[in-house]
């Protein structure tokens, strides 16, 4: 394998690009990181530019490739725009909608059916023991085709559920350990990709199924040459243009060619900021050739796809576990997300922002004052740990978060708030106290009228019932035990795993 290092690149190509000037009326802090780019350029061909800013001499990196060819993207055609839900949040930007509708203004959310999941009490190298259920983000999948849930589990297990009935469809596939993140299916290759998310065994790391064979096919472990020796895979993976671009804990971004049950790996970057190598748990979001993702150190970072190499950086602050949410607006990528409060010790501030995608330029920050909650020995942080909602319908330019307050709002240990901003300016148009902090993404639902409805889920096994344009709380009910995971949403109904060892469907009526 040949390894090619590299400090920092000045700009060396460009595209023909038609740049629009358009008054955005944003408040908030100015960046302090790029000034050199245009904030208001708009790319008019296909592909962004091979650019590095000047930000982005704050890491130090290396990029391993397998050979000396370059490996470009085929194409940047969205795979993710039918009815299955493939990946986490549904397509590379992480702002799918799923599509959900209701009729009227919905009064209930009823339980449709429970699938219970194995249990395994197994001790981790930290001496935990995770039980069944899922995770964070653990958000199933669906196979309209099939019309299955595909749900990975704490118990180490895949479950294959009838999503009308609740019923196994297939035999339950083993991943050897536990799986908390969001997995992600290929359809081109009927490849299912699993992330480990716990060691109970080795090796410990990735997993490919094939599910022709409905069988493990391919697992890679730990990587030697990796600037963490941590194996483990929250992230979850997205096809963008031909290659699967995966996020480790490790602190490496890894760039795969797709087979029939396999991963072949094409190049990888390798990176520090200020000497350390954060680990990665969120899944990345791309737009075009573009990758955005964030650290354990608060480091944002985006990359040239095509290269692997970084085109800019922004630092905010904190621990960024969130997945980054991207939209265009008047031809420019946008992008959302927020940080949590753990390097800050025990209080500190989630700062939730909008940046330029292209150049990585602050547009608004909100400054949101948050708290650690601590239960037995355990120690939960503050701040963002559900990735946003955008607002459509009725509450189009408007961006949705559950923050996890924590004790800083003087309203309990294990508080949580749900707010709404506005996206061209970052007001917060409302907020709504939960019982308990949420890690669930919200997921939209859109009645006949176009008004939006927000099903949001929090840690104390409630489910909330929104309206998006005004913080109404239409329906607040109990029942699961623990909500760490996101749901996915078909039709009026959603699925959703809890700690313990349930999975449920919910449909809203």
């Amino acid at each position: 394998m040949k390894t090619y290092t590299f400090h920092h690149l000045m700009p060396f190509a460009a595209v023909v690009f038609l740049t629009l000037s358009f008054l955005s009326g944003c408040k908030g802090k100015s960046s302090s990181k790029d000034q050199a780019a245009a904030k208001d350029t708009v790319y008019t061909d296909l592909f962004l530019p091979d650019t590095t800013y000047a930000s982005a001499e704050a890491i130090q990196y290396k990029i391993d490739q397998a050979d000396s060819l370059d490996h470009p993207l085929t194409d940047l055609d969205d795979r993710y725009a039918g009815e299955d839900v493939c990946t986490f949040r549904k397509n590379m930007s992480r702002n799918g909608s799923f599509g959900g509708r209701v009729q009227g203004t919905p009064t209930d959310i009823e339980v449709a059916w429970e699938f219970r999941t194995g249990e395994d009490y197994k001790r981790t190298w930290q001496n935990t023991q995770w039980g069944g259920g899922s995770g964070w983000t653990g958000q199933p999948l669906y196979l309209k085709k099939s019309n299955e849930i595909v749900a990975g589990s704490l118990c180490s297990h895949i479950y294959f559920i009838n999503f009308d009935t609740g019923d196994s469809t297939r035999t339950s596939l083993y991943s050897h350990n536990a799986i908390k993140g969001t997995m992600c299916y290929d359809a081109e290759y009927n490849n299912l990709y699993v992330g480990q998310g716990l060691p109970f065994e080795q090796p410990f790391g990735i997993m490919v199924f094939d599910l022709d064979k409905h069988s493990e096919s391919q697992a890679r472990g730990i990587d030697p040459k990796a600037r963490r020796n941590w194996g483990a895979y929250d992230s979850s993976p997205v096809v963008v243009g031909g290659f699967l671009f995966w996020c480790g804990e490790n602190g490496s971004v890894y760039k795969y060619q797709r087979s029939k049950g396999q991963l072949t790996e094409v190049s990888v970057l390798r990176y520090t900021v200020n000497g350390a190598a954060p680990g990665i748990e969120n899944s990345i979001c791309a737009y075009r050739n573009y990758g955005f993702f964030g650290d354990n150190h608060g480091n944002i970072i985006c990359i040239n796809l095509n290269t692997m190499k970084p085109v800019w950086y922004y630092s905010n602050h904190d621990d960024t576990d969130a997945s980054i949410v991207c939209q265009v607006e008047n031809g420019i990528p946008y992008l959302y997300t927020g940080c949590e409060v753990d390097k800050q010790g025990e209080t500190g501030i989630c700062h939730f922002i909008k940046l330029n995608g292209l150049n990585g330029q602050l547009v608004w920050e909100k400054e949101i004052p948050c708290g650690r909650f601590h239960h037995g020995k355990s120690v939960d942080d503050g701040g963002l740990y559900d990735t946003p909602l955008l607002g459509s319908g009725d509450a189009k330019g408007m961006i949705f978060a559950s923050i996890s307050r924590n004790g800083a709002d003087g309203k309990g240990d294990a508080s949580g708030q749900f707010h709404a901003f506005d996206t061209a300016t970052g007001e917060e148009r409302y907020m709504v106290q939960l019982d308990r902090y949420a890690w669930a993404s919200p997921v939209a639902f859109l009645n006949e009228n176009n008004e939006m409805f927000i099903l949001q889920c929090d840690c104390g096994g409630k489910m909330y019932l929104i309206r998006a344009t005004t913080g109404e709380v239409l329906v607040k009910k109990q029942v699961g035990m623990n909500f760490e995971s996101s749901p996915v949403v078909v039709g009026n109904a959603a699925v959703i795993g809890s700690r313990g060892n349930t999975i449920y469907k919910v449909v809203v009526k």
